[in-house]
């Protein structure tokens, strides 16, 4: 069954509706991962959304890690051939389920990665908030009676949420007063010099894929192109509900996320994201940088981008993966000053196929043929259906690193290239030679 391909701002329902893709390995006896508590971006007095118990990982005993010379000759010889003369321009890696290096041309160079950069968040993110998690809206009754809307970034925040808390702030605003008493409501919100990471190019920021990164984003803070001022979008937003809903007086006020709230907090409701599946497969299958971009945030427990940066690096380093030359900068890889090697993407998707949460992580990907910014490409050639994987693109850049199904097993494939003639065309041909399994016999 083919899934159909999700808008670029999905909505929960349609989310939900994509199918779980049975693609890792599922070692879950000899699979070790080092895995901290879930992270909380804020505390979160009174009632709140129950956070999932994560499984003890068991030791890190048999877990593949990525060999540091090539074993297959015959398949680096093709790779070699088929970047001919653009060698230079180009990195590529393979491994194979048993951590065998099988080509490698240019693997250890740091490059721009572009939007595989999202195969790092998501990872990050599936590994310390787990897949059960789900984002969270909420609404609060402070002990003198203001009400304070507090958000974590949910992708799919819409009109009908919005709505809904309108109806409840005038309910619980005016207590036993008539609904035409002041309502006092704050936003909780970051301000305008956390919108955006520092490396992002200013004419990006105009457009929906640049979107400003805000806690309270009603449609990821794009309509056609993004929206400039989300805060002042809010207040008319819910203005407008408010008075809909026959209030009168409202009191809106902008105050710090990052104020805590007070112990004597009261949630009054909550709105849930969609599930984590529906959030990776956003980020990873339709690339959307919004979500990758607050799935690093959350998983770190920081929305300072370079603090969430850190973390993320400090845990890459706890999975013993091969970090020299790498750069993080962001969550979704807009950035120009992120640096991943193939042989890195390599040994992180190799170390993802074997994680207890694996299926979550390769179900997420775009689909050769089939799904996402896939759907269109290898169509009907022996790539359809068995390469799942996450392009990156941007002006200079291609890339693009999944697993490839073969019939000995999963095969792990990274390129990335800058100034690559038909790039498209030359990965294809460098997937198709991967297939060919007769290349690189299994060892006993």
């Amino acid at each position: 069954m083919t899934v159909p391909p999700c808008p670029q701002r999905c909505h929960r329902f349609a989310l939900a509706s994509l199918l779980l893709v049975a693609g890792g390995s599922g070692v879950l006896e000899t699979a070790g991962w080092a895995r901290s508590s879930p992270a909380l971006a804020s505390p979160r007095p009174g009632r709140s959304l129950p956070v999932a118990s994560l499984p003890v990982a068991p030791p890190p005993i048999g877990m593949p890690r990525l060999a540091s010379e090539v074993s297959c000759p015959a398949l680096q010889r093709q790779v070699a051939q088929v970047l001919g003369g653009e060698q230079a321009r180009w990195s590529v890696s393979v491994g194979d389920g048993s951590g065998r290096l099988l080509a490698d041309i240019n693997g250890r160079l740091p490059r721009v990665p572009a939007s595989n950069q999202k195969l790092v968040s998501t990872a990050f993110a599936l590994d310390r908030l787990g897949p059960d998690y789900r984002l969270s809206t909420q609404l609060w009754r402070l002990q003198d009676g203001t009400l304070r809307l507090t958000g974590q970034g949910d992708p799919d925040l819409a009109l009908p949420q919005l709505q809904r808390f309108a109806r409840l702030a005038l309910a619980t605003g005016a207590g036993s007063a008539a609904p035409q008493s002041p309502v006092r409501l704050e936003l909780a919100e970051e301000s305008s010099q956390n919108w955006w990471p520092r490396g992002w190019n200013v004419a990006d920021r105009a457009y929906a894929y640049g979107a400003p990164i805000t806690r309270l984003a009603v449609t990821s803070n794009a309509i056609d192109d993004a929206v400039s001022n989300p805060p002042s979008r809010l207040q008319t937003l819910l203005r407008r509900s408010i008075a809909q809903n026959g209030g009168q007086q409202v009191q809106l006020t902008l105050v710090s996320a990052r104020q805590p709230l007070p112990g004597d907090a009261v949630l009054v409701h909550e709105e849930p994201s969609t599930s984590m599946h529906g959030l990776l497969s956003l980020a990873n299958t339709e690339s959307h940088n919004f979500t990758a971009e607050v799935l690093l945030r959350q998983a770190a427990g920081s929305w300072d981008v370079v603090e969430a940066s850190r973390q993320e690096f400090l845990w890459l380093s706890d999975q013993g993966l091969p970090l020299e030359g790498v750069r993080i900068a962001d969550g979704s890889g807009l950035d120009r000053s992120n640096r991943l090697t193939s042989r890195f993407l390599v040994a992180l998707l190799l170390r993802m196929d074997h994680h207890p949460y694996s299926r979550d992580y390769v179900s997420s990907l775009a689909i050769a043929g089939r799904r996402g910014t896939l759907r269109n490409l290898y169509k009907g050639t022996s790539l359809d259906g068995q390469f799942f994987a996450k392009t990156g693109t941007l002006t200079g850049v291609r890339s693009i690193s999944g697993v490839l199904q073969t019939v000995d097993g999963p095969r792990y494939v990274s390129a990335l290239s800058v100034g690559a003639g038909t790039p498209n065309t030359t990965i294809g041909k460098l997937l198709r030679q991967v297939q060919d399994v007769s290349l690189c016999p299994p060892t006993s």
